[in-house]
């Protein structure tokens, strides 16, 4: 009777034997292991989990033994090379006293925690994009004047060097004009359609390997079993494009770049659950983003480079939004990770 309830709870539930091998796991915990009861059950605690602390387990059984429990918050655990976050209680059961099971519940926090952070990401991209369209629609107006004013003066004017003036004051206008419908992103409605993500990835992988330097090693490590996508394509293919771009001017000289995809399952997006998601993963060998810039590199005019305009990162966030999904970036030296989420949905309705 005890099992269907558990069977029910949201909350990953694990029973343990005295000897830590597992005797039982609820559907919660498949889900928070990402494996099958089949799989699991029978393997030890040390088997399933990896912790960096590394006196847990020594812990755990000398407070179960004592017939303790132990709580233990936002605990990293490690799992088929990811790693989880968890709020951990584990209580021990006694029978003739002496201790016969172990009572373990995982809460992911990660998750809420990610929710968060992506709210925050979200809401600072909306105001700082408002901003910068609003700013890009102020100067577009009096600059057509400018420009306008350039054009009847070069045609009064007779002189040839005079002539050159005013035709570097077109020049500039016309640049600058182009920067600011760049500002402003995409003024045309998405032309959506299904398409293999991994066409759209080949395109892109195509017109970068023309661009780059040759010393530059471009990889796939793609996923074959992915559905089609409802999508816009040459939106998707401008937003890839410029991240992979991005990878290709961090690196410079020699270096990786491998574009992976993957299947993922239950992820929130803006609070809102998507059953399976498309995960583009732009991974490459450069020096890296600078930690003061981490939060920040999605924001309009923000760039390391001085030859840049910053926009490149925060048009393809805003591309990858208008198809429901999110841009998240890791960093280190030697290891930068563009991860594109794009949930998998039909015409008719979401996942």
């Amino acid at each position: 009777m005890y099992k269907k309830i558990l069977d029910h709870l949201n909350e990953a539930i694990l029973l343990f034997d005295k000897d830590l091998q597992l005797n039982y796991i609820n559907p919660a915990g498949e889900i928070l292991l990402a494996d099958s009861a089949k799989h699991l059950l029978g393997n030890s605690i040390y088997k399933l989990f990896k912790t960096s602390n590394t006196l847990f387990f020594d812990e755990l059984l000398q407070r179960l033994n004592l017939d303790e429990p132990l709580v233990d918050r936002e605990m990293i655990l490690e799992r088929l090379n990811q790693s989880i976050t968890v709020n951990l209680s584990a209580t021990p059961m006694q029978e003739d006293g002496k201790l016969s099971e172990i009572l373990i519940e995982l809460q992911q926090v990660d998750r809420h925690l990610r929710i968060t952070k992506e709210e925050q990401l979200l809401a600072q991209q909306n105001t700082s994009r408002l901003l910068v369209r609003g700013l890009a629609h102020e100067i577009k107006n009096p600059l057509g004047g400018l420009r306008g004013a350039a054009q009847l003066l070069d045609i009064e004017l007779q002189d040839p060097e005079l002539k050159e003036y005013t035709q570097i004051i077109i020049a500039e206008s016309d640049r600058l004009q182009d920067l600011m419908d760049k500002m402003l992103g995409p003024n045309k409605p998405a032309q959506k359609s299904f398409l293999n993500i991994h066409e759209v990835l080949e395109r892109v992988r195509q017109l970068v390997a023309v661009e780059a330097n040759k010393a530059i090693l471009l990889q796939t490590d793609y996923d074959p079993s992915i559905p089609e996508l409802y999508a816009d394509k040459n939106q998707l293919i401008q937003a890839l494009l410029n991240i992979v771009r991005n990878a290709v001017q961090a690196i410079q000289s020699d270096g990786e770049i491998l574009i992976r995809t993957r299947i993922g399952r239950h992820l929130t997006i803006g609070r809102k659950r998507y059953k399976l998601i498309i995960k583009i993963q732009i991974i490459d060998s450069g020096p890296g983003i600078k930690p003061e810039l981490m939060d920040q590199i999605f924001y309009p005019m923000i760039t390391s480079r001085a030859e840049g305009t910053g926009l490149g990162l925060s048009i393809a966030q805003s591309l990858i939004n208008q198809h429901s999904g999110l841009i998240e970036c890791e960093s280190e030296p030697g290891h930068t990770v563009f991860s594109i989420y794009l949930p998998l949905e039909n015409i008719h309705a979401t996942t």
